[in-house]
């Protein structure tokens, strides 16, 4: 009978904007697909959240998260796989993370961190649908996130330069 080690695994997940708008369901996509790997998470923090290099899936902006877990070896192909058809999950980047012991990688837990902010996100979300919703009953038509317009937008708007 053979055993299996299982080996420290640095794991970045990217995540779209849109995707991460929903953070907590993000969050149990990601676990869920730990746990069908069989990985035992030893921490999760959100690493940034930043402008893309270039656009992935025509996203510009895109949620990291980072997660050391312990995984078997022969393990860590069928993580890939399932992060690789995942809709939520635009890229991953699984790395063995033999620099770092258990003790050290389990400092970087911030999971509490990314619930705060789920729940966060979650309630900022709500109330601007219910803020949406008071204004389709009063007949307003919808706001607009920027309502500032080009100065030159019309086009007969001197310069400015010229005083």
């Amino acid at each position: 009978m053979a055993t299996t080690t299982a080996n420290l695994y640095e794991i970045m997940f990217l995540v779209g904007q849109a995707t991460a708008a929903n953070l907590t369901g993000v969050l149990e996509h990601i676990n869920t697909l730990l746990e069908r790997a069989g990985a035992e998470t030893i921490a999760m923090q959100k690493w940034d959240e930043r402008r893309l290099a270039y656009e992935i899936e025509k996203q510009k902006r895109g949620m990291f998260i980072l997660t050391y877990a312990k995984l078997a070896p022969e393990a860590v192909a069928g993580l890939e796989r399932d992060c690789n058809l995942s809709e939520q999950i635009m890229r991953v980047l699984i790395l063995r993370a033999d620099h770092l012991t258990e003790e050290e990688a389990a400092a970087f837990d911030r999971r509490d961190d990314l619930v705060a902010e789920a729940k966060m996100r979650a309630e900022a979300g709500e109330a601007e649908s219910e803020q949406a919703r008071a204004m389709a009953t009063l007949g307003a038509p919808p706001q607009e996130e920027d309502a500032t317009e080009d100065l030159d937008s019309t086009g007969d708007d001197e310069d400015l330069d010229e005083e």
